[in-house]
């Protein structure tokens, strides 16, 4: 299946104009309180550059809102929930696609998603904590996911599961696009996970 073409893409930079503005934040308020530079903000608003996985988590820190608030308005959520193949919410970022599975719109505490790197793909330069469970499974390529001090290496068909309160990135170290299959799970009641990642050191 073409990942790339099979999907609903989104207007990041758009997006994260409409949440800052909601909230009377100019640019440069966003970038102090995020991190980030004036610059990078408005390029990113611009449709100039796509922001990177660690970029999108920093701005949902910012804004208070979990990373899903990106994709579009909250939908309605549901007890169940059939995603169709050309029916996915689609978020590129850079060197990279987040492709939701029906997460970002479930009553339950369970987020499904794939992720399609490019060679060199990085999670971001700081790790990642948040609560409950992470499953992933590759699908295609080589990625590898550094947990606390451990470093693992999948190949297509491995999987590895962790407790997601232990720090942790991943990154793309092949040649070729890989593809994942990530699962977050067993999160608190109220919680939604996507937002509850930070980046030690800021």
């Amino acid at each position: 299946m073409d990942y790339q073409r099979d999907a609903i893409s989104v207007d990041v930079g758009q997006r994260l104009k409409e949440l800052r503005e909601a909230r009377h934040m100019s640019i440069r308020s966003l970038a102090t309180k995020s991190g980030l530079s004036a610059n990078a903000l408005s390029m990113i608003e611009r449709g100039k550059t796509s922001p990177s996985v660690s970029t999108l988590y920093k701005l949902s820190d910012a804004l208070g809102v979990p990373i899903t608030e990106f994709f579009g308005p909250p939908p309605e959520r549901q007890s169940a929930i059939l995603v169709k193949a050309d029916g996915r919410t689609r978020v590129p970022f850079a060197r990279g696609v987040w492709e939701g599975l029906g997460g970002e719109q479930f009553t339950g505490r369970v987020e499904p998603f794939i992720l399609t790197l490019e060679s060199g793909a990085i999670s971001g330069p700081h790790n990642m904590v948040h609560s409950g469970h992470e499953f992933v499974f590759c699908l295609r390529g080589h990625l590898e996911y550094l947990v606390e001090k451990q470093t693992y290496l999948l190949d297509a068909g491995d999987s590895l599961l962790f407790a997601a309160n232990l720090n942790h990135r991943w990154r793309n170290p092949g040649n070729l696009v890989t593809n994942a299959l990530i699962v977050l799970s067993g999160f608190s009641e109220g919680e939604q996970p996507h937002g509850m990642h930070w980046r030690k050191g800021e």
